[in-house]
């Protein structure tokens, strides 16, 4: 059995093997995972539940090398930041014009709250500035701005001592920095008396409000001066999102093209918006009371799969030029269960549903230029995922210059991906990549990225854990930390809920990215069920990190 005491005690084998780190990983994020899956009350630490299995480990001693733990801890919180990019994507700049500024207003007054507790502490609370400023860092778990505070403190600092106590308070408050928006959330929750399946209905409700909402109109052309034209020369705007699938014409019914003439007496079924219904009403005569889709012919409606590369990023109307000269037309998109209208402005992603009306022999031809091979959805594109990590990677490592910055600010590796994957998944198509990334697949990586990424920072803080809490200055530290992540989470909290009447969903995505919260993202994340969370963190992600690191230099240049 000394192989296997070799294996959990890497000493007693003379080196750190990487078996040894892999079984420790492993065993950490399953312990883990099965602690937070534990229900008291209703209530469970979900993911959370992996960074205290990391903590005891680490105390007992079953930790990993340095090394590893680093690139293991970044690697994972690159995945979850990438994989949570590429969902959110499509939908964030929509919520950015929205409510950009609002939720950015909102996270900046925690950053600035946080701050205020923190001078308070230095000054009234008896805790020299380098511990305050890792406090300040651990229990908002920005680990950039702990970095920016060390790299400042090395022209102004000469004590070993000094320079130690950011590190030492960084790894106290961490591990309430990530339950306390937890236990916030469960506050807020409790306290307005929130329905979180409610809420994420409403949150749906309010996303699809400002989308248009398609519908169908069978119309009896009346206008006599529409006689003889063709559609496209019917004055009617093109980009209304309006098109027509059906048109019955002396007694027979067949598909319609921009070429089909009009006749008074003919019935035409058009798809579009409501509005641009109603006012193509208007042009041709009055609804009638026939459904198209009712009568016999030969004209049927198939579901086609955007998967051809020469598809992707082309706008709608483009390819349903295309498919027109084999009788068939597109009638509509359908993008995440969300139907979009056949318009200039709509770019079409891999994996699309495409709804197209025609014979079936012209049907089959236009799945050929749409693609339409539904097994491609189900193989992750391995090549642009790699791509986007890289760019991600030099994105996040690119020094931001301001003016009066007393150094370079970078976004970091939890920053760069997210930007470059939020890019990427609206770009869709870039050449012969395509960032498309299949549901399931993005929950296994992001799942696994927040798992790692926990276990490492348990494990690294575990071994001195314990120790700074029941010698020194440990427990009031962490308590004095408990107040800097939570008493601007409370108010602002309160005041979102209250004046603005936001949102849970939202709410909870504004409170994880104030606090640059991956853990609490992938809480809420995991309790709703819905992308909600995800919008709101991408949304105040940047500004708040940009200003959490300033935040840590300003307080070791002006305070120190």
């Amino acid at each position: 059995m000394e192989w296997l005491v070799a294996l959990f005690r890497p000493e007693a084998g003379g080196h750190a093997s990487v078996a040894h780190s892999i079984l420790i990983l492993a065993l950490v994020a399953a312990v883990g995972l099965f602690i937070g899956s534990l229900k008291i009350r209703g209530l469970s630490l979900g993911v959370a539940g992996v960074l205290f299995a990391g903590i005891a480990f680490g105390h007992f001693g079953l930790g990993i090398s340095p090394e590893v733990l680093e690139f293991a801890r970044e690697f994972g919180l690159i995945l979850f930041v990438y994989t949570i990019g590429m969902q959110v994507g499509p939908g964030f700049f929509s919520s950015l014009r929205r409510q950009g500024l609002r939720l950015n207003l909102l996270a900046g007054s925690v950053v600035v709250l946080g701050v205020l507790v923190t001078i308070g502490l230095f000054l009234f609370g008896g805790v020299k500035l380098p511990a305050a400023v890792g406090l300040f860092s651990g229990s908002t778990t920005n680990t950039p701005s702990l970095a920016a505070a060390q790299q400042a403190m090395q022209d102004t600092v000469t004590s070993a001592d000094l320079r130690a106590l950011p590190g030492l308070g960084y790894a106290i408050a961490y591990p309430f920095g990530v339950l306390g928006i937890i236990l916030v959330m469960y506050a807020l929750r409790g306290v307005f008396r929130i329905d979180v399946a409610k809420e994420s209905q409403i949150f749906t409700r309010a996303q699809e409000e400002g989308r248009p909402q398609l519908s169908r109109m069978n119309l009896d052309v009346q206008n006599a001066n529409l006689d003889g034209l063709s559609l496209k020369e019917v004055p009617f705007p093109l980009d209304s999102g309006v098109v027509g699938s059906r048109i019955r014409h002396a007694g027979k019914v067949a598909s319609v093209t921009p070429e089909t003439r009009l006749a008074v007496g003919d019935t035409i079924l058009a798809v579009g918006p409501k509005e641009g219904l109603e006012k193509l009403r208007i042009v041709v005569g009055a609804e009638s009371s026939i459904d198209l889709r009712e009568m016999p012919s030969s004209v049927t409606s198939r579901r086609m799969i955007v998967t051809h590369k020469s598809a992707i990023g082309r706008p709608v109307t483009e390819l349903n030029d295309v498919v027109r000269q084999f009788g068939v037309t597109i009638t509509r998109v359908s993008r995440a269960d969300i139907d979009l209208p056949v318009s200039p402005q709509v770019r079409l992603n891999f994996g699309d549903q495409l709804l197209a009306v025609g014979e079936q022999e012209g049907l089959d031809r236009a799945a050929g230029e749409v693609g339409d091979q539904p097994k491609a959805l189900n193989h992750p594109m391995l090549v642009p995922v790699f791509v986007g990590i890289a760019l991600g990677v030099i994105v996040g490592s690119w020094p931001l210059f301001f003016p009066g910055a007393p150094a370079a600010v970078k976004l970091g590796l939890a920053g760069g991906p997210l930007l470059v994957a939020i890019a990427l998944s609206r770009i869709g198509k870039l050449g012969p990549l395509v960032w498309y990334m299949p549901i399931s697949a993005n929950f296994m990586l992001r799942e696994v990225g927040i798992a790692l990424f926990l276990a490492c920072v348990g494990l690294k803080s575990g071994d001195r854990f314990v120790a700074t809490l029941v010698q020194g200055d440990g427990l009031k530290w962490m308590g004095l930390a408990a107040l800097i992540t939570v008493v601007p989470l409370i108010l602002v909290g309160l005041f979102s809920r209250l004046v603005y009447k936001m949102n849970y969903l939202s709410l909870c995505g504004l409170l994880a990215g104030s606090m640059t919260d991956p853990p609490a993202l992938a809480f809420v994340t995991q309790v709703s069920g819905s992308e909600g969370p995800s919008i709101a963190y991408a949304t105040v992600y940047p500004l708040t990190m940009f200003l959490r690191v300033l935040s840590a230099q300003f307080l070791v240049i002006y305070l120190l």
